[in-house]
């Protein structure tokens, strides 16, 4: 008798953010950047992914690759997401990863890199 065994693999925070920047990367997202949260204390997620879409359009769709990519390539599932309806400001929460896609006055307005100026940033290219 042949007994194939699933061996879960655990998922990597640097995978997930892998995967999260080249999605915002394939929808032609802009000023992406990584907030590293881990060393501060009382933070709500290790990290926050931010970038900005020139539309609304655009922002939902970067929100929509973002949830298709982790869900076909890590078959995992947002927490929660929020803001979709306006798509001025989204935000996917994955837990240990918080995503939050901003129409670009929104993101002057909200000013997150300032609220959590003490958070390590990392800047990505956009392609």
């Amino acid at each position: 008798m042949n007994t194939q065994v699933k061996v879960k693999r655990r998922l990597s925070i640097d995978e997930l953010n892998q995967q999260i920047i080249e999605s915002i990367q394939e929808i032609k997202g802009r000023n992406i950047v990584r907030l590293d949260l881990r060393r501060l204390g009382e933070s709500p997620a290790d990290m926050f992914i931010i970038c900005e879409g020139n539309s609304t359009t655009q922002t939902k769709a970067i929100s929509d690759n973002i949830q298709r990519r982790i869900r076909e390539r890590l078959n995992m599932f947002p927490n929660h997401v929020e803001g979709e309806r306006n798509a001025l400001w989204i935000c996917v929460d994955y837990f240990s990863i918080v995503v939050h896609v901003f129409h670009p006055e929104a993101r002057i307005f909200y000013e997150l890199e300032d609220l959590w100026g003490d958070a390590t940033i990392t800047e990505y290219d956009s392609l």
